[in-house]
């Protein structure tokens, strides 16, 4: 059931009601009983979910699960065989550079004799 906002244009009081969709709007004032509120135009809440478990695939067609199935079949089957081929290594080849075969500790003690 919806809350709705009301106004009255007598006195200005502003109130809302949690009523049924079917209720008729209420037209008497509960602060000064004349009759001239008038249900307000809002926004709305909006469509809260709470919990877990909601997500985009629990409402899928049966014409959209069945492709899902068809497009997963090869691609499953493309995993499995390369997991079943030996393994490469792909990345580039290193280079071992030595760039100075002396270590620098020495050389600093060598300067301080």
């Amino acid at each position: 059931m919806p809350t709705y906002e009301y106004k009255c244009d007598a006195c200005g009081h502003e109130f809302e009601l949690f009523q049924s969709i079917k209720a008729n709007p209420v037209r008497k004032c509960p602060r000064c009983g004349k009759l001239k509120v008038k249900r307000l135009i809002s926004a709305g809440g909006g469509l809260i979910f709470k919990g877990s478990g909601f997500y985009i695939t629990d409402y899928r067609s049966d014409g959209y699960k069945q492709a899902a199935g068809k497009d997963k079949a090869p691609a499953a089957s493309d995993a499995s065989a390369k997991d079943s081929s030996p393994a490469k290594d792909n990345s580039p080849a290193k280079s071992e550079t030595k760039t100075d075969s002396k270590p620098k500790g020495k050389s600093k003690a060598k300067a301080a004799e």
